[in-house]
């Protein structure tokens, strides 16, 4: 569709949309990484918004704000898996899937557009 790709590790793309990140996975490793279940019709995750965080702590700050502010947590602040950072996912009460993540990768190109979409 000629948007600017970041990153393809062949399970993993990423593309930069005007200040967005796009990140594309397989449904059954998104559900895992989001510890939840995978749901190719309605309901479960399809997708996730990457919210990108400048610490570790921060991850823990905005992953409780969001639970008081009605969003269910379905995996708690943890190390990466896929990363060297930190992340959680939660659910707002429409069923939209947000990723909270702090990399400690300055040269990872997903960082690197984020900080430039971000005008960083």
């Amino acid at each position: 569709v000629g948007w600017p790709q970041v990153m393809d590790d062949g399970e993993f793309a990423v593309f930069e949309l005007r200040g967005i990140l796009l990140a594309l996975f397989p449904l059954a490793k998104l559900a895992r990484d989001g510890n939840t279940k995978p749901e190719p019709s309605g309901g479960g995750i399809r997708f996730s918004i990457g919210v990108q965080v400048e610490s570790a702590d921060e991850v823990d700050r905005l992953t409780e704000h969001m639970r008081a502010a009605g969003a269910r947590v379905t995996k708690e602040p943890v190390g990466a898996e896929f990363f060297t950072g930190r992340s959680a996912y939660l659910c707002d009460p429409e069923g939209n899937y947000f990723e909270i993540v702090w990399a400690d990768m300055p040269d990872n190109p997903v960082v690197i557009a984020a900080r430039r979409a971000a005008g960083l």
